[in-house]
């Protein structure tokens, strides 16, 4: 088990503090882990183990516990101790009807620090602002970015011919293939099954869905189409050519579930010249690209889409807001902003010939601001800077601290 540094290092602050720590991220992402590491980090300060409170509403010990009253009174049993302080960790809040009644009652009362997760973004984050405004703060938990994944696969084995990156971008970031063996047919059911729950527990079940094959129908083409621009009308209009027709505002709700479940990140245009988010025409890109093996397979040729997917999760993981570029009639692949820093982005598979240097440059060299500005490939030892224009190994970009 590696520790989730990053994750770690943003929460530590707020321990202690009258805020609720909120932890959102898609299903086997890790959080229970990073919950574990957390209580861990408290017991090696001198917390006491009668201190923390853990519920983990995928365990089957934790199911009695369905609403918010079963849940105070579970917390209220295990802290009858006068002036102690309790730590209390509740994995998959959502399962708990009218949970945020009882966190906001345990925050009001001065002796808990909390700690909740969650699988459902707007599930979470709808809570959380009309019950607890002001005294929350979220932290949105990808799957293993690629440093983390070699990092795992280091400490399990050393041989020296291993291909790291190329089992990141077939496999994906999901902690839990690292108990597995690195075979594909054993990966891709974990990866199937991991699918299906998110699916069934985080979209049919949640929405109440009745048509599943259209809701997977959908899914898939999201999945064969990341990395372009994607609108509901477009697939509406491919399901109909599929003898299968669907209204656009099915395809919108369907789509806005999916998100909602953390299985796709939208990413809105952003006009440059404008400057100025456009509402139309959106991307979707996977919320680990391991879906896509899970679900279409091994797809070699679609390496341009699986690479734009693996540099956006790495930019979320560092916490940048990302949109995609319009300038002109051209595209930027990303536009990574946090706080005062802005990074414009290209992202290719290879700059193989002239035509193709030229066609990932000259996005770039339209923009006239200083921010700086990346061309990403697959190319080892290119000539790294044109026009004021840096180029990175995409490996080497992804492993940068």
């Amino acid at each position: 088990m590696i520790k989730r540094k990053e994750y770690i290092k943003a929460i530590v602050p707020f321990i202690d503090k009258p805020v609720i720590k909120a932890i959102s991220g898609i299903r086997r992402c890790g959080k229970s882990t990073l919950l574990h590491q957390i209580i861990e980090s408290l017991m090696e300060r001198g917390i006491a183990a009668e201190q923390i409170i853990y519920i983990n509403k995928e365990l089957f010990e934790f199911d009695e516990i369905k609403n918010y009253k079963q849940l105070h009174n579970y917390i209220s049993e295990l802290s009858t101790s006068a002036g102690k302080k309790y730590y209390v960790f509740i994995d998959e809040v959502q399962e708990i009807e009218y949970w945020e009644k009882t966190i906001n009652s345990l925050l009001a009362e001065g002796n808990y620090d909390l700690f909740i997760t969650g699988s459902n973004a707007r599930f979470l984050s709808s809570e959380l602002a009309t019950f607890l405004a002001g005294r929350y703060v979220e932290f949105r938990m990808q799957t293993l970015g690629y440093s983390e994944f070699r990092e795992i696969l280091n400490v399990k084995n050393h041989q020296s011919d291993r291909d790291d990156f190329n089992l990141f971008l077939k496999y994906g970031g999901f902690p839990g293939i690292h108990h597995l063996a690195m075979d594909d047919l054993v990966v891709r059911q974990y990866l199937q099954s991991i699918y299906n729950t998110v699916l069934l527990k985080d979209v049919v079940l949640r929405n109440k869905i009745r048509d599943v094959p259209m809701l997977d129908s959908i899914t898939k083409y999201l999945i064969d189409n990341c990395g372009n621009i994607t609108s509901a009308t477009n697939i509406s209009k491919f399901m109909k050519s599929q003898k299968r027709p669907v209204a656009v505002d099915t395809v919108l709700n369907y789509v806005s579930y999916l998100c909602d479940a953390m299985a796709f990140a939208q990413i809105k245009r952003y006009d440059i010249k404008g400057k100025r988010l456009l509402e139309t025409n959106e991307k979707y890109f996977l919320g680990d690209i391991g879906f896509r093996y899970a679900t279409l397979g091994y797809t070699p040729e679609a390496i341009a889409g699986q690479l734009e997917n693996i540099v956006l999760l790495e930019l979320k993981a560092r916490n940048y807001k990302v949109s995609f570029g319009k300038i002109e009639e051209k595209e930027i692949d990303f536009i990574a902003e946090r706080g005062s820093e802005k990074i414009y982005i290209q992202v290719c598979n290879s700059l193989s010939d002239d035509k193709v240097i030229d066609r990932e440059y000259s996005s770039l060299n339209e923009v006239d601001d200083h921010f700086p500005k990346i061309v990403l490939s697959m190319d080892k030892g290119f000539d790294t800077t044109r026009n004021g224009i840096r180029w990175m190994n995409i490996e080497d970009f992804l492993l940068e601290k």
